[in-house]
């Protein structure tokens, strides 16, 4: 996987093959502390963000942390850009 790719925290999961419900339970949270972390991850604990690593599968470098809206308005942004320049 390229160093540059990263994937939301909520497509991290689902990727994982996991509901909000299993993660949050393997992660010791509620589902809706979960569903706020997948909109806006910025202020994670490391050892949450270690413990989503381990329980995804998914090294940290591969994963956004910060808010989903940021993420979608970049990628929004990149997709719009020229190819050739």
């Amino acid at each position: 996987m390229n160093d540059d790719v990263k994937i939301l925290l909520r497509a991290a999961r689902i990727n994982s093959g996991m509901n909000q419900q299993k993660a949050s339970s393997l992660l010791g949270i509620h589902y809706q502390t979960l569903a706020s972390w997948e909109k806006d991850s910025s202020d994670l604990p490391q050892s949450k963000m270690l413990l989503i690593e381990k329980i995804y599968g998914i090294p940290l470098k591969y994963i956004f942390f910060g808010k989903e809206n940021e993420f979608i308005r970049t990628k929004g942004s990149e997709v719009n850009e020229p190819i050739i320049k």
